[in-house]
C-alpha cells in the first residue's frame, strides 16, 4: 500500500509551501513600491535573492524603463483609491531578456481598512502572446504567396475608410493565367502566383498593402496617393507582371488588367471593392490598346 504524504496542518505553512511552490511570479510592494516579499519564482526570473530584492522599489528591479512611470502612477493610484487593475506588460530578466507579463494586483489593507500594500500575481504569458500572433498572422495570410489574404484586405480597408483619410484600390487581374494553369498544371501555376506577388509587393510604398483577392486577383490598396501617381503605379505593375517568368518547364509570360477605385471616408468597403473590380473588367474588355501596356481603367464616381 503506497504511503500518503504527510500534509502540514498549520494554515500558515500551507500556504508558505504554496507560495514556495508556485511558478507564478508573486510579489508584495508597499505604498512607495518598494518590495516586501518576492517568491521563488521571481527570484529565479529576476535572477536575484529574496534578501537582494527587499526594500528595492520593483521599478528599479524588473521594469522595462518605458513603464518605469506607468508603474509609479499605478502604485499610488491603487493606494489612493483601495483599487488595483489587471494589468499586462513587459518585464526584465535578470539576463536582460523582455519577458510579457499578465498580472493581477490586489490591494491589502490593514484592520481599520486602509490600503498599506498592493499584491501581484504576475504569469509570463510570453510564449502564448507568440502563438496568438502566430496564429493571427497565419488567419491574415495568404498561405500560397505569404502576402496578405482577403479578409486582412477587408479588415484594411474598413480601416482606411472609417479613419477620415479615404484610400484607393489598383483591382489587378491576370490575363492568360488560365491558359497557363491547365497547359502547365497546378504547380506552375501557384509558382507563377506567388511570383507575381512578389513582384507587386516590391512596388507597394511604406503604407500600401498588397493582397491576393483569391484565384489570379490581386488588390493593392492605397493611401496618400494622386491619380496621376495610382496610374504611374498601374504603369509599374504591368510592366512588373509582364517580365518573363523563368518557371520550371520555361520562361512564361502573362498580362495584367487593372481597374482603379479612389474611396472616400464613410465609403462602404464592399462597395468600393466593387467599383475598382468593375474598372477592371471594363479594362479587360477594352478591345482598345498597345499591346505594350497593361490594361487599366480608373473608376469614374
Amino acid at each position: 500500500m503506497t504511503a500518503q504524504p504527510e500534509v502540514a496542518q498549520l494554515p500558515e505553512q500551507l500556504l508558505r509551501d504554496f507560495v514556495d511552490a508556485s511558478d507564478a511570479l508573486l510579489c508584495i510592494v508597499d505604498g512607495e513600491g518598494r518590495i516586501l516579499l518576492t517568491n521563488p519564482a521571481l527570484q529565479r526570473f529576476t535572477g536575484r535573492t529574496g534578501e537582494e530584492l527587499s526594500n528595492v522599489p520593483f521599478w528599479d528591479v524588473y521594469v522595462v524603463p518605458e513603464h518605469v512611470a506607468l508603474s509609479r502612477d499605478a502604485v499610488a493610484r491603487a493606494m489612493a483609491t483601495g483599487t488595483a487593475h489587471p494589468q499586462e506588460g513587459d518585464w526584465l530578466t535578470g539576463t536582460g531578456e523582455r519577458r510579457r507579463v499578465a498580472m493581477r494586483n490586489t490591494v491589502l489593507r490593514d484592520d481599520r481598512g486602509r490600503p498599506y500594500a498592493v499584491g501581484c500575481v504576475g504569469l509570463d504569458v510570453t510564449d502564448d502572446r507568440r502563438r496568438e500572433a502566430q496564429l493571427h498572422l497565419r488567419a491574415q495570410t495568404d498561405l500560397l504567396t505569404g502576402i496578405a489574404n482577403r479578409g486582412a484586405l477587408f479588415d484594411a480597408l474598413r480601416a482606411r475608410l472609417a479613419d477620415g483619410v479615404g484610400c484607393a484600390l489598383l483591382f489587378c487581374d491576370l490575363d492568360q493565367f488560365k491558359i497557363v494553369n491547365d497547359r502547365h498544371g497546378h504547380a506552375v501555376g501557384d509558382g507563377l502566383l506567388a511570383e507575381m506577388a512578389r513582384r507587386m509587393a516590391e512596388l507597394a510604398g511604406p503604407g500600401d498593402l498588397v493582397a491576393r483577392f483569391g484565384g489570379d486577383e490581386f488588390v493593392i490598396l492605397c493611401q496618400g496617393r494622386s491619380q496621376e501617381e495610382l496610374a504611374a503605379l498601374a504603369e509599374r505593375v504591368g510592366a512588373a507582371v509582364r517580365r518573363p517568368w523563368d518557371g520550371p518547364e520555361g520562361s512564361l509570360s502573362i498580362g495584367v488588367s487593372i481597374g482603379i477605385a479612389v474611396g472616400r471616408p464613410g465609403d462602404d468597403a464592399d462597395e468600393l471593392i466593387g467599383r475598382a473590380d468593375r474598372a477592371m473588367y471594363g479594362a479587360k474588355c477594352h478591345p482598345h490598346r498597345r499591346a505594350d501596356r497593361p490594361r487599366r481603367a480608373a473608376d469614374p464616381t
